[in-house]
């Protein structure tokens, strides 16, 4: 916000303003606003740079200039797509509470991306995975090592078992657990709530994870479920990292970090059978549209078995 501040006062103050409006009346997640305001900045902070005056005055054009800069530098279509979206709805509000005279991102739009999965880990990867991890449990000796093996093997379960998001995961309290019934609450994307089913293999390394967990938790752990090496809470960075080295241990395994553990998830339900809607609840996705993206690898799938197999295709 520093540079905007600098350049643009007008500017920063309503930055400043929907950043509050996002995290208390639409409760999303601190990334989600990060990503909202910095995008906002590299919009006035350009706008300034081309001498395109206050708020009050930009135009469409003056946006459409900002989005072709930004695809001239080398943004792809989905980094367009969210960048438009983001001014749209920050207009938007600003024009509805007054703050500005008119919203001139309203007939604004944004190239359309071509939704493709990034690779996933194959069912077998998955368990490769899953046992390579088991058995770095049993090579060390030490208490200390031991217990954060557990929970390194009890992290990449629920991210596979469950499908959810990394900060979903760090935010996992005790109480959320529900081991009699084998589900798991979580909170996700705009403070919703869901319930999502655990599996045997993932709730006996929580269990087993459980057990150890005093060994590394301190006062400042509180509930969470998954405490890092110093005892608080994990952070993020570090479920990543754990994720990346469990996938790295296994040969032509992809080098994918918790969200590739999602798509595998989601993924495997639909080549099992799941119904889509199912599949939609179990990730928290708000549009149908988002789920029905995994189809499309599933069908593929489909159809290279067909052409392999039939005696007619």
């Amino acid at each position: 916000m520093e540079q905007v501040q600098e350049f643009a006062p007008r500017a920063a103050a309503l930055v400043d303003e929907f950043a509050i409006h996002l995290r208390l009346e639409r409760g999303l997640s601190e990334n989600t606003v990060r990503a909202y305001t910095g995008d906002l900045v590299n919009l006035f902070v350009h706008l300034i740079r081309v001498g395109a005056g206050e708020p009050d005055d930009v135009t469409l054009a003056d946006l459409r200039t900002w989005l072709a800069n930004q695809h001239a530098a080398g943004a792809d279509r989905s980094t367009l797509q969210r960048r438009a979206a983001g001014v749209r709805t920050f207009f938007a509000w600003a024009a509805r509470t007054g703050r500005l005279p008119s919203d001139p991102a309203a007939t604004l739009r944004s190239p359309k991306v071509d939704r493709r999965l990034p690779p996933t880990v194959e069912a077998d990867q998955a368990r490769q995975v899953l046992d390579a991890l088991a058995a770095r449990v049993d090579e060390v000796d030490a208490p200390d090592e031991r217990a954060a093996r557990r929970r390194d093997l009890a992290i990449v379960e629920v991210l596979y078992a469950c499908g959810i998001r990394v900060s979903e995961l760090t935010g996992l309290d005790v109480g959320d657990l529900d081991t009699q019934r084998g589900l798991l609450r979580v909170l996700g994307k705009g403070g919703k709530q869901r319930t999502v089913p655990l599996g045997a293999p993932a709730l006996r390394s929580l269990d087993a994870w459980l057990k150890v967990r005093p060994r590394l938790a301190r006062p400042a752990a509180g509930q969470a479920v998954f405490v890092g090496d110093r005892g608080a809470r994990i952070d993020p960075r570090v479920v990543r990292r754990i994720v990346h080295r469990a996938l790295a241990a296994v040969p032509d395994a992809p080098d994918l970090g918790p969200h590739g553990l999602r798509h595998a998830m989601a993924t495997h339900l639909l080549e099992g059978g799941a119904d889509l809607r199912s599949v939609q609840e179990m990730l928290g996705h708000s549009s149908l549209a988002t789920t029905q993206l995994y189809t499309h690898v599933s069908g593929a799938r489909l159809r290279r078995a067909y052409q392999q197999a039939h005696p007619r295709a």
